[in-house]
């Protein structure tokens, strides 16, 4: 039996992936700290096991495949131990058998793995939309090796990439939210009209939407679909190793660090340490709000009042997220305001 161990976060984010994996019958096997419990053996062909985090990963490789089994444990304490076991084999007296294994600890980086072999590279997988973080990732490592050494131009520009791409997406949204913005005051009328009959004000509505050939859900369709990519790099950005201790501009010298100018001895509320002024958040907060205000009132009074501090509500979600995830929805934001302004002008 051979053992790996790890002082497991008693937090463990739910945006990426940290605890045991393994490579059985070459499928990834990760297992949430969770789910221990529930399951602590598993069996098949292993190709190696693993401890990880968000960056690093220790490894145990035997020399070719074998059927073994991965055992998990995690005590009280929160150290976890993945065991490594081979079945058992008899050896007679006088004769010798050797087990050669290979012990890998370093980071999560796809090329480093790549190359060491064993499909290591494996165990870095981005969850449901892999299949897009992936070419993402590869794409932000061109730009850095081959264009720009700064990791945040080469966010900016991935993330422009992605909006070119899905920019007939965006369009056709704005187009049907430009539609719907000029039938509300219509709108409000039927809903004053029948404010007690709700049956007649829903017909009345839905009258309202055929005449002139409006599709109350027409701006949000294409935007479902633009939500997988969304994800995708979310997810990327979050989990790069590439990111880590790497500098942008000015004050923002780790990508993978909350954006902080200034430093402050005391403590603020929602704010994890360091502590300072999140510039990065409180920008992408500010274009969330003229965003909002381009975009047509909600119908219901109530949902849009709500919706008045969405913009308030995303700033203190992303007060704690690195500056490379905030530099990209910051720019992201950026782009589907010039969009909307554009659609709309058009239009009009």
């Amino acid at each position: 039996i051979l053992s790996l161990f790890k002082i497991s976060p008693g937090n463990v984010s739910r945006y990426g992936f940290e605890g045991p994996s393994a490579l059985i019958n070459n499928d990834l096997e990760q297992v949430k700290i969770k789910n221990i419990e529930d399951k602590n053996i598993y069996n098949g062909e292993l190709k190696w096991i693993a401890v990880q985090d968000r960056y690093f990963m220790s490894c145990i490789i035997p020399e070719s495949a074998v059927t073994a089994s991965m055992r998990l444990f995690l005590d009280k304490d929160n150290v976890l131990e993945n065991q490594f076991m081979q079945p058992e084999s008899i050896i007679n007296p006088g004769t010798q058998r050797t087990f050669g294994f290979h012990l890998f600890m370093g980071p999560r980086n796809t090329k480093v793995l790549k190359e060491s072999g064993y499909d290591r590279d494996k165990a870095i997988n981005f969850g449901m939309f892999d299949f897009l973080a992936k070419p993402c990732l590869w794409l932000m490592n061109f730009l850095y090796d081959h264009f720009i050494s700064n990791y945040g131009v080469a966010i900016i520009i991935l993330t422009i990439l992605t909006k070119i791409i899905l920019w007939p997406l965006g369009a056709k949204s704005y187009k049907s939210m430009n539609e719907m913005k000029k039938i509300q005051p219509l709108v409000m009328e039927i809903r004053e009209k029948y404010k007690g009959d709700k049956k007649k004000m829903n017909e009345a509505t839905m009258s309202l939407y055929k005449t002139y050939k409006v599709n109350p859900v027409g701006g949000c369709l294409p935007m479902v679909f633009q939500i997988p990519v969304f994800f995708a790099l979310y997810r990327m950005l979050y989990e790069a190793i590439e990111l880590r201790h790497a500098p942008f501009l000015g004050w923002i010298n780790d990508l993978s660090a909350p954006d902080r100018l200034l430093s402050f001895d005391f403590s603020i509320p929602f704010m994890q340490p360091p502590y300072g002024i999140p510039v990065l958040t409180i920008i992408m907060g500010a274009t969330m709000f003229l965003q909002q205000k381009l975009s047509p009132a909600m119908g219901d009074p109530s949902q849009a009042k709500m919706m008045q501090f969405m913009p308030l509500v995303f700033t203190v979600i992303f007060i704690n997220f690195s500056s490379g995830l905030v530099l990209y929805w910051l720019v992201n934001n950026v782009l589907s305001i010039s969009q909307q302004y554009y659609t709309t002008k058009k239009a009009a």
